[in-house]
């Protein structure tokens, strides 16, 4: 296999196309043939993170990429910034406005979830600096 890279770009508050990315890595990782569980996982951590950004984040860039032993997903927004991110990763602790919990959204489970279904997770912020998330996952050989 050869080594794969994929950009996207991810726009505030763009409900009609928030999930397009996930989507899109979710086709690419089958068409390269990947265990439908570690496409599962990745794509559980695509959408939750792109959501995020499409949420909270302001603009931002979703980065893909393939290497023989692991896929890693990058993505930088330019929001306000995650004050306290022990508390951002905290179960049921959420920020979404009233009018994304009457969408469906906010129930505190996007960064939990993320870090459940990753191999490795990394994350940078604080408040006023925008947020970069690094999320790995190990190929396994089949």
């Amino acid at each position: 296999m050869t080594d794969l890279k994929k950009n996207f770009k991810i726009k505030a508050k763009d409900f009609v196309r928030a999930g397009e990315i996930s989507i899109k890595i979710q086709s690419i990782l089958k068409s390269i043939g990947f265990d439908p569980a570690l496409i599962r996982r990745v794509s559980i951590c695509a959408y939750e993170s792109e959501m995020n950004v499409v949420m909270h984040g302001g603009d931002g860039y979703f980065s893909l990429t393939v290497e023989p032993e692991t896929i890693i997903l990058n993505i930088k927004d330019d929001g306000p910034g995650i004050e306290n991110i022990e508390l951002a990763l905290t179960e049921g602790y959420s920020t979404a406005t009233q009018e994304y919990q009457e969408m469906g959204f906010g129930a505190g489970m996007g960064l939990p979830n993320i870090k459940k279904h990753a191999d490795s997770f990394k994350i940078l912020s604080g408040k006023g600096g925008g947020t970069l998330l690094t999320i790995g996952f190990k190929v396994k050989e089949s």
